[in-house]
């Protein structure tokens, strides 16, 4: 049983669909303003007759966090996987121009759920649990106009490497996902960014192109599971379309 954040859309849905597709019932969370596309996300996952929980809620804040995983456990009686994939990011000219209100939420979003939800979820995950965060190769090589938010996906990668430690005694793996550009609602909604310049993204990557969601989902069905991965915790795994990185 998977809870995952963002899951209403891009990576979230991708990683919830193939989760479904392999036997797992989800809950997903999400603003309650993608209602639309959350009840689509449902159909398809029932579809393959998995169940699935909506969570229409405001990660930012810590008690969204713990209530969603208390409805959750409540709802399935159990949880075995959860994945902190709900962001925010806006670009910016300079970091002059990031202002306290956006960096706050950044990070609230980003980095403070992530935290708030493994400490929600710690006492309902058992030995053989997994817990998988979206990074980014922006928290790696850093990008321009993002300050705020490749530094909280750096953050990210660091509590990943450091949950990754605390938690391999209860036998609870804990690892990253860092894509490299991909095609979801955060590139048409950056208010940062032209029209010309969303319709280009992911051009100067090696690949000349960005990933699509689904390319990105099977390295979360990989870290989820014990029979696949389970040597492997505290690692930030790179699929950044042939960007190469020691990070």
């Amino acid at each position: 049983m998977a809870l995952i954040t963002g899951g209403d859309s891009g990576i979230g849905r991708a990683v919830a669909f193939l989760y479904a597709r392999e036997g797992a019932d989800v809950a997903i969370a999400y603003l309650p303003q993608e209602q639309s596309d959350a009840v689509e996300t449902r159909r398809s996952i029932e579809a393959l007759g998995r169940e699935c929980l909506l969570l229409p809620t405001d990660l930012s804040r810590a008690a969204a966090c713990a209530a969603v995983v208390q409805k959750t456990v409540f709802y399935f009686k159990r949880l075995d996987i959860v994945v902190s994939n709900a962001a925010h990011q806006s670009h910016k000219p300079s970091v002059e121009d990031v202002t306290e209100k956006e960096l706050e939420l950044t990070f609230r979003t980003n980095v403070f759920a992530y935290v708030h939800l493994v400490k929600a979820a710690l006492p309902h995950l058992k030995p053989g649990s997994a817990i998988i965060a979206t990074s980014s190769e922006t928290g790696i090589l850093g990008t321009e106009g993002l300050p705020d938010y490749s530094s909280s996906k750096g953050a990210i990668n660091a509590l990943t490497k450091t949950l990754g430690m605390d938690l391999i005694k209860r036998g609870i793996r804990v690892n990253a996902v860092a894509p490299g550009p991909v095609w979801t609602p955060l590139n048409p909604s950056d208010k940062g960014k032209t029209a010309k310049e969303t319709a280009h993204f992911g051009a100067t990557s090696p690949m000349g192109r960005p990933a699509q969601p689904e390319e990105l989902a099977p390295a979360y069905v990989f870290l989820a599971s014990e029979g696949d991965s389970s040597f492997i915790t505290g690692t930030v795994l790179q699929v950044m379309g042939g960007e190469t990185s020691g990070g």
